[in-house]
């Protein structure tokens, strides 16, 4: 093992070889004599080969499954591009002794950014008015059809109140507004102090103004926001969605919308990504789409970078990263044997 070597996922690249992200800074890697990186081309998933000579995978958009791991097991470390891990079979990376890791720390900022550009952009009637700009004085005209509404007194609420939901409370603060959410893993100590009345989910869907998604794509929360749930929406709520797609039904909400059943809807995330050019979503005038990338922003990709690079080098010299989603793994004697082995050539 003469080299530490970095596995970056393809689709880091445009079609032409080129960096598709260079806020995405590799330096830290280049600087140090230990370590080499390269490239793998993959369609839609890591294949074994395309592993099996690496220590670390930095993962984007492709899939890691029980399929891509390589019988040598040289792999120790994937680090995901991000927070969500739904393109990861966590199972078998535990199996195999291989930690996840992902950057909750440089995520919550741009992604709670996020939220509240949708937020404010759904309750100014923003896109509405930008239209009618764009028309001249046939579409000033029509502009006192279209009165935004006012924050002050309003309730937010989130599903969901880790990172992500708590940044996004403390960023709402100056707003003057009421703040709910339903979270069953949350540490109590963090919705105390920022003012949070801890609800049920029927209670929160039917108090919220503006209901924001905030919680992991798992089997449990899989179409969590359903038809029952959105019957629950007041008429004038919103609901914002960054997190991924699959948490809501997205036909039942199409049809709550269509019928304006509720206010509106703002989404970074879809059910499919990217959407058939016949999806009826793209068809609504009452809701706002970005294609999973609001968050995406020079300081959130330099910060994601950052984050997963110090886990790959802190795996390189045998020290467990922050952010290991398995954590179940640090007792794998495959992965314990892996951090010796690198402890012992690289030094801590």
């Amino acid at each position: 093992m003469n080299k530490f070597r970095v596995a970056l996922s393809g689709d880091f690249c445009k079609p032409d070889g080129s960096r598709a992200y260079p806020d995405f800074d590799l330096r830290p890697l280049e600087a140090d004599p230990h370590v080499e990186y390269l490239y793998i081309e993959a369609d839609g998933e890591i294949s074994p080969k395309h592993i099996e000579h690496f220590d670390s995978l930095i993962l984007l958009g492709l899939k890691f499954t029980r399929n891509s791991i390589h019988l040598n097991q040289r792999l120790a470390v994937v680090a995901r591009f991000g927070v969500g891990y739904d393109n990861v079979d966590v199972e078998a990376c535990t199996q195999a002794g291989i930690a996840l890791v992902i950057t909750p720390d440089a995520v919550r900022r741009p992604v709670a950014v996020g939220i509240l550009t949708l937020m404010l952009s759904l309750t100014t009637k923003l896109m509405i008015k930008d239209t009618l700009t764009r028309q001249g004085p046939d579409g000033f005209r029509q502009k006192a059809a279209h009165m935004g509404v006012g924050l002050m007194g309003k309730t937010l609420g989130s599903i969901g109140v880790g990172n992500i939901g708590a940044e996004m409370f403390r960023l709402a603060k100056p707003l003057d507004m009421n703040f709910i959410a339903h979270d069953p893993y949350v540490d109590i100590s963090v919705p105390r102090s920022l003012g949070i009345r801890m609800v049920d989910l029927e209670t929160l869907f039917r108090e919220a103004d503006i209901l924001a998604i905030n919680c992991p794509l798992t089997d449990e929360t899989r179409y969590l926001v359903n038809a029952e749930r959105l019957a629950l929406m007041k008429p004038t709520a919103y609901l914002i969605n960054t997190a991924r797609g699959p948490i809501i039904d997205q036909k039942a909400l199409v049809e709550v919308l269509s019928q304006n059943r509720i206010a509106g809807a703002g989404l970074d995330v879809l059910e499919k990504e990217p959407p058939d050019a016949e999806d009826p979503i793209l068809k609504l005038d009452n809701v706002i789409l970005a294609p999973h990338a609001l968050s995406w922003t020079d300081q959130g990709f330099a910060g994601i970078g950052e984050a997963d690079i110090s886990a790959v080098l802190d795996v390189m010299h045998g020290r467990e990263p922050v952010g290991i989603v398995n954590r179940e793994v640090s007792k794998h004697e495959a992965w314990r044997r892996k951090l010796a082995l690198y402890r012992q050539r690289f030094g801590d």
